[in-house]
């Protein structure tokens, strides 16, 4: 009896509707409580939460069946694979308040296994033993009768009507689709990360289809210069003593005479924030960033990285932080502060006037943030220990956040004092976060979100500038953005060219500085 039952093919259409329906609930719970938070009460916002729930089984069946028909074995491969990537999606969703964007996607694309490892826990496990793999066992355990080409083409024609009729249904709720486009699609599985990834993949297709050649810098001095600029990591302004937070978490460079700038990032996730930061203006294409084009035109250019996430570098001297460690054995690789090493012998190795060393940190990334500083920088305690911040205690969360912060004050700090002993250079330091993060507020975590819809936490950030020279002064600015910094630097180094725009450099210009 058993083996009859094995043996007994099961139907296409029953198949494909049982996944449908697997899928919708699920997979779907948080996109039906986006809609339920989203819809006034009345017979509209049931039409609506309605016609979520039927379009996504429509689709959903649709997807499954002409994956099954056409695709057969193959096909079910593929529907296996959408079933762990939907669970291992929900988990995020519904641990880390993330959605499923194409920026999101990007951060998927750009992880490395180093960082990607740590958001990891045993419910990510418990997600894909409960809600992925059951599917996939169902998929497979019988064999699948196809049917006929007039049943394949009566199924299709069935699931697409009733789509078309859903669509045609809400055609009044056109500006509610709208509104509600970004969230909701995010949400929708298996379509949320298939075709983020696509819209991704295009965009870096288009952008870096060739780089664009920003005109020739004139570099108008001969004075001796070196640029200091460190791109943090997830560091939110609201948690810099420098800035008004309560707790002390810049004791170093509060006795450094920085000057502090209000600023907003440009993105909230660390490829378009790098980008921005290293652009000359706003823009979607790949024109010549900074480190290339200083370069191109004769400044020394150093950069050394304990991230990743940065456009092409067209530079001689990149160094990741397992070259550093491999360099510098004797420094601690675990943590940011390797970057330090061996900075001063390399500033003074320099023969090149014009210097730019670029120190790119992952210090205030999470979720682990109690693993991102030495064990002396705990100050702030009990500190949360689980990769599951959602279900953490929010002040043990914001005490590791606060501890490594207090460990980024320690690292820009010792930048300042290692320029400090360089006594035949003008020297400055420019610390920009690249974006900024969330700590429950909201019930969101980490950062990602799109910036129209981001909250403050997630993109206020530090812009902290120090500057050795008394005879150059820093402007007053209500307000700066990351693209300053591309013509802060050039200002400081002496650089001229047609791009350069006064308006967004925040030096006083030099006296020995043509304009």
């Amino acid at each position: 009896m058993r083996l009859d039952f094995l043996r007994k093919p099961k139907g296409i259409k029953g198949t494909s509707l049982v996944l449908s329906i697997f899928t919708t609930l699920a997979f779907h719970i948080p996109a039906f409580k986006a809609v339920l938070d989203n819809i006034e009460s009345g017979w509209n916002g049931v039409l609506i939460f309605a016609s979520v729930a039927i379009l996504m089984l429509a689709v959903n069946y649709f997807f499954y069946y002409l994956l099954l028909w056409l695709g057969r074995t193959v096909g079910k491969f593929i529907i296996a694979f959408t079933f762990i990537a939907d669970a291992i999606s929900l988990y995020f969703i519904n641990t880390y308040e993330v959605l499923i964007t194409d920026m999101m996607m990007g951060n998927v694309f750009n992880t490395r296994f180093s960082e990607a490892e740590g958001f990891f826990s045993l419910s990510a496990v418990l997600y894909i033993l409960f809600l992925g793999i059951p599917p996939c066992i169902y998929l497979f355990a019988k064999r699948t009768d196809y049917n006929t080409f007039k049943s394949f083409l009566k199924n299709i024609g069935t699931s697409l009507l009733i789509i078309a009729l859903v669509v045609l249904a809400n055609m009044r709720n056109t500006l509610w689709i709208d509104n509600n486009s970004t969230q909701l699609g995010s949400l929708l599985m298996p379509w949320s990360y298939t075709v983020n990834s696509i819209r991704y993949y295009n965009k870096v297709k288009k952008r870096n289809q060739k780089e664009i050649l920003l005109p020739d810098a004139t570099i108008t001095n001969d004075s001796k210069d070196v640029c200091v600029l460190i791109i943090g990591e997830s560091a939110r302004r609201q948690n810099f003593s420098l800035y008004g937070y309560e707790r002390d978490t810049n004791p170093l460079l509060a006795g450094d005479s920085v000057k502090t700038y209000i600023a907003n990032s440009a993105a909230t996730y660390t490829t378009a924030a790098v980008k921005a930061i290293l652009d000359h203006k706003e823009t979607g294409k790949l024109y010549e960033i900074l480190p290339n084009y200083l370069y191109r035109n004769g400044a020394d250019v150093i950069w050394r990285s304990y991230n990743w996430g940065q456009p092409p570098l067209h530079i001689e001297k990149y160094i990741t932080h397992r070259g550093l460690a491999e360099k510098y054995p004797d420094a601690d690789a675990r943590y940011d502060g390797l970057l330090l090493a061996g900075l001063k012998d390399e500033i003074n190795a320099s023969d090149n006037n014009k210097l730019l060393i670029i120190l790119h940190l992952s210090t205030s990334h999470g979720p682990t943030y109690n693993q991102k500083y030495p064990a002396e920088f705990e100050t702030f305690k009990p500190v949360c220990q689980t990769v599951e911040i959602s279900t953490a205690d929010k002040l043990e969360l914001l005490n590791a956040y606060d501890n490594t912060i207090l460990y980024t004050d320690y690292i820009v700090h010792s930048v300042i004092e290692i320029l400090k002993e360089i006594t035949d250079r003008r020297c400055c330091m420019m610390f920009v976060s690249d974006h900024g993060e969330s700590l429950g507020e909201d019930n969101l975590f980490m950062h990602g979100m799109p910036k129209n819809i981001a909250p403050k936490e997630q993109f206020e950030i530090p812009f902290i500038v120090w500057q050795n020279d008394k005879n150059t002064g820093m402007k007053d600015f209500d307000e700066v953005e990351q693209y300053y910094v591309f013509h802060s630097v050039m200002n400081y180094l002496g650089m001229r060219s047609e791009i350069y725009n006064e308006e967004m450099n925040i030096f006083e210009p030099n006296e020995d500085t043509e304009n």
